[in-house]
Protein backbone atom coordinates (compact mmCIF):
# COMPACT_ATOMS: atom_id res chain seq x y z
CA UNK A 1 0.00 0.00 0.00
CA UNK A 2 2.44 2.51 1.33
CA UNK A 3 4.87 1.50 -2.51
CA UNK A 4 1.84 2.32 -4.29
CA UNK A 5 1.27 5.79 -2.72
CA UNK A 6 4.87 6.79 -2.58
CA UNK A 7 4.70 5.57 -6.82
CA UNK A 8 2.01 7.32 -7.51
CA UNK A 9 3.61 10.35 -5.67
CA UNK A 10 7.17 9.97 -7.61
CA UNK A 11 4.91 9.62 -11.04
CA UNK A 12 3.06 13.23 -9.94
CA UNK A 13 6.16 15.46 -9.12
CA UNK A 14 7.48 13.90 -12.60
CA UNK A 15 4.88 15.18 -14.72
CA UNK A 16 5.05 18.90 -12.31
CA UNK A 17 8.77 18.81 -13.19
CA UNK A 18 8.44 17.63 -16.83
CA UNK A 19 5.93 20.83 -17.11
CA UNK A 20 8.07 23.03 -14.92
CA UNK A 21 11.09 22.14 -17.45
CA UNK A 22 8.83 23.13 -20.68
CA UNK A 23 8.64 26.83 -18.73
CA UNK A 24 12.08 27.00 -17.93
CA UNK A 25 12.97 25.88 -21.94
CA UNK A 26 10.98 28.85 -23.12
CA UNK A 27 12.24 30.88 -20.85
CA UNK A 28 15.92 30.13 -21.91
CA UNK A 29 14.76 30.31 -25.68
CA UNK A 30 13.35 33.77 -25.32
CA UNK A 31 16.63 35.02 -23.33
CA UNK A 32 19.17 33.65 -26.21
CA UNK A 33 16.54 35.79 -28.45
CA UNK A 34 17.48 38.61 -26.26
CA UNK A 35 21.09 38.36 -25.90
CA UNK A 36 20.81 37.67 -29.53
CA UNK A 37 19.17 41.27 -30.17
CA UNK A 38 21.79 42.94 -27.68
CA UNK A 39 24.37 41.62 -29.71
CA UNK A 40 22.99 43.13 -33.15
CA UNK A 41 22.46 46.33 -31.35
CA UNK A 42 26.26 46.71 -30.13
CA UNK A 43 27.46 45.49 -33.61
CA UNK A 44 24.98 47.83 -35.43
CA UNK A 45 26.09 50.72 -32.59
CA UNK A 46 29.79 50.06 -34.08
CA UNK A 47 28.89 50.20 -37.04
CA UNK A 48 27.15 53.97 -36.30
CA UNK A 49 30.55 54.81 -34.52
CA UNK A 50 32.16 53.94 -37.44
CA UNK A 51 29.96 56.04 -39.88
CA UNK A 52 30.48 59.11 -38.23
CA UNK A 53 33.57 58.79 -38.20
CA UNK A 54 33.60 58.19 -42.13
CA UNK A 55 34.55 61.45 -44.14
CA UNK A 56 34.17 61.20 -47.77
CA UNK A 57 34.19 64.27 -48.87
CA UNK A 58 36.26 67.26 -50.05
CA UNK A 59 38.83 68.09 -47.67
CA UNK A 60 37.85 65.26 -44.71
CA UNK A 61 34.49 66.86 -44.23
CA UNK A 62 31.29 64.23 -44.41
CA UNK A 63 29.25 64.20 -47.13
CA UNK A 64 24.98 63.75 -47.12
CA UNK A 65 25.02 60.36 -48.27
CA UNK A 66 27.76 60.13 -45.10
CA UNK A 67 25.35 61.35 -42.61
CA UNK A 68 22.24 59.62 -44.48
CA UNK A 69 24.00 56.09 -43.96
CA UNK A 70 24.57 56.78 -40.20
CA UNK A 71 20.74 57.99 -39.82
CA UNK A 72 19.99 54.75 -41.50
CA UNK A 73 22.21 53.11 -39.07
CA UNK A 74 20.90 55.06 -36.34
CA UNK A 75 16.96 53.81 -37.12
CA UNK A 76 17.80 50.35 -37.42
CA UNK A 77 19.82 50.67 -33.85
CA UNK A 78 16.02 52.40 -32.73
CA UNK A 79 13.76 49.60 -34.52
CA UNK A 80 16.27 47.30 -33.02
CA UNK A 81 15.25 48.43 -29.54
CA UNK A 82 12.05 48.36 -29.94
CA UNK A 83 12.26 44.39 -30.99
CA UNK A 84 14.63 44.20 -27.63
CA UNK A 85 12.01 46.02 -25.50
CA UNK A 86 9.33 43.12 -26.63
CA UNK A 87 11.15 40.29 -26.15
CA UNK A 88 12.23 41.80 -22.67
CA UNK A 89 8.05 41.86 -22.12
CA UNK A 90 7.77 38.70 -23.84
CA UNK A 91 11.30 37.22 -20.89
CA UNK A 92 9.32 39.39 -18.16
CA UNK A 93 6.08 37.55 -18.79
CA UNK A 94 7.57 34.09 -18.97
CA UNK A 95 9.66 35.42 -16.00
CA UNK A 96 6.39 35.90 -14.06
CA UNK A 97 4.57 33.19 -15.11
CA UNK A 98 7.57 30.91 -14.00
CA UNK A 99 7.16 32.90 -10.50
CA UNK A 100 3.46 32.02 -10.42
CA UNK A 101 4.16 28.51 -11.04
CA UNK A 102 6.11 28.28 -8.24
CA UNK A 103 4.14 30.03 -5.75
CA UNK A 104 1.16 28.13 -7.04
CA UNK A 105 3.72 24.91 -6.25
CA UNK A 106 4.77 25.84 -2.93
CA UNK A 107 0.94 27.14 -2.40
CA UNK A 108 -0.02 23.18 -3.43
CA UNK A 109 2.80 21.63 -1.55
CA UNK A 110 2.35 23.19 1.79
CA UNK A 111 -1.44 22.25 1.54
CA UNK A 112 0.01 18.71 0.74
CA UNK A 113 1.89 19.00 3.57
CA UNK A 114 -0.89 20.60 6.20
CA UNK A 115 -3.15 17.70 5.18
CA UNK A 116 -0.48 15.33 5.74
CA UNK A 117 -0.34 17.00 8.95
CA UNK A 118 -4.28 16.66 9.75
CA UNK A 119 -4.09 13.23 8.62
CA UNK A 120 -1.61 11.90 10.85
CA UNK A 121 -2.80 14.23 13.90
CA UNK A 122 -6.40 11.93 12.96
CA UNK A 123 -4.64 8.84 13.23
CA UNK A 124 -2.50 9.52 16.20
CA UNK A 125 -5.63 10.45 18.15
CA UNK A 126 -7.53 7.40 16.66
CA UNK A 127 -4.41 5.26 17.90
CA UNK A 128 -4.09 6.98 21.29
CA UNK A 129 -7.96 6.14 21.66
CA UNK A 130 -7.72 2.95 20.62
CA UNK A 131 -4.66 1.93 22.99
CA UNK A 132 -7.05 3.64 25.63
CA UNK A 133 -9.82 1.31 24.66
CA UNK A 134 -7.45 -2.14 24.46
CA UNK A 135 -6.15 -1.69 27.99
CA UNK A 136 -9.94 -1.23 29.23
CA UNK A 137 -10.79 -4.06 28.06
CA UNK A 138 -7.54 -5.88 28.71
CA UNK A 139 -8.31 -4.22 32.54
CA UNK A 140 -12.07 -5.93 32.08
CA UNK A 141 -10.78 -8.99 30.70
CA UNK A 142 -8.14 -9.19 34.17
CA UNK A 143 -11.56 -8.32 36.39
CA UNK A 144 -13.36 -11.31 34.36
CA UNK A 145 -11.06 -13.71 35.03
CA UNK A 146 -10.53 -13.09 38.32
CA UNK A 147 -14.24 -13.56 38.98
CA UNK A 148 -14.59 -16.20 37.33
CA UNK A 149 -11.45 -17.97 38.90
CA UNK A 150 -13.04 -16.78 42.28
CA UNK A 151 -16.84 -18.73 40.92
CA UNK A 152 -14.55 -22.00 40.83
CA UNK A 153 -12.79 -21.75 43.64
CA UNK A 154 -16.17 -20.86 45.54
CA UNK A 155 -17.55 -24.01 43.36
CA UNK A 156 -14.45 -25.84 44.63
CA UNK A 157 -14.89 -25.36 48.28
CA UNK A 158 -18.30 -25.69 48.27
CA UNK A 159 -18.23 -29.59 46.16
CA UNK A 160 -16.03 -30.46 49.04
CA UNK A 161 -17.88 -28.61 51.98
CA UNK A 162 -21.33 -30.55 50.72
CA UNK A 163 -19.35 -33.69 50.28
CA UNK A 164 -17.89 -34.06 53.51
CA UNK A 165 -21.09 -32.99 55.02
CA UNK A 166 -22.82 -35.66 52.97
CA UNK A 167 -19.89 -38.15 54.12
CA UNK A 168 -20.45 -36.88 57.82
CA UNK A 169 -24.71 -38.07 57.17
CA UNK A 170 -23.93 -40.76 55.53
CA UNK A 171 -21.39 -42.56 58.32
CA UNK A 172 -24.00 -41.42 61.09
CA UNK A 173 -27.04 -42.71 59.05
CA UNK A 174 -24.79 -45.94 58.96
CA UNK A 175 -23.72 -46.42 62.14
CA UNK A 176 -27.60 -45.86 63.78
CA UNK A 177 -28.46 -48.21 61.32
CA UNK A 178 -26.41 -50.84 63.10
Amino acid sequence: MVKKIFLLLLICLSFDAIAFQADTSAYQTQRLRVNALLAERSAKFGQYDESLNARTGIFGFQTKRDIKNSNEILRQIVLNDNNIFKELKTLMEYKDLEVTAVKNNANQTSDRIENYKQAIKTLQDQNEQLSKEALSLNADNNFLKMTIASLVLAIAVLFWFFTKKINRLTKRNEETVF
